[in-house]
């Protein structure tokens, strides 16, 4: 009988389309939120792109190695199923190399905005 609630408990679907059942998400993701914590780490100390990166992914990394249920995992994490936070962890690896090629973090290369841009805001602030 114990046999038959396990097999019950097993996740057939994502109920995502094109978005497929992991049977062994937790390492991926753990070696996922390393990279992304090796990524952030090549910014310059104070990007905030950079540490928001870092931060995110070492509490959620935290998460993941503490955890070994992944219904667990996905209510303290709260940002979808487990398939959905590997695929977030993929966008981000692919995403900070772009940021560091485009150096974002260059305070240099900020423009000033066109005087009277925020003029609307300031009309309709509550």
């Amino acid at each position: 009988m114990r046999l038959t609630k396990i097999l019950f408990s097993l996740k057939k679907t994502t109920g995502l389309p094109g978005i497929p059942v992991n049977a062994n998400p937790r390492p991926q993701l753990m070696s996922l939120y390393s990279r992304i914590i090796h990524l952030s780490e090549r910014f310059p100390p104070d990007a905030v792109l950079a540490q928001s990166a870092n931060a995110i992914a070492k509490y959620r990394l935290k998460i993941v190695e503490n955890e070994k249920d992944i219904q667990k995992i996905e209510e303290k994490i709260d940002c979808g199923q487990i398939e959905e936070l590997i695929e977030q962890a993929e966008d981000e690896i692919n995403l900070l190399p772009k940021m560091l090629e485009w150096q974002v973090y260059d305070k240099n290369l900020a423009e000033a905005p066109v005087p009277g841009q925020w003029y609307l805001y300031k009309m309709f602030s509550y």
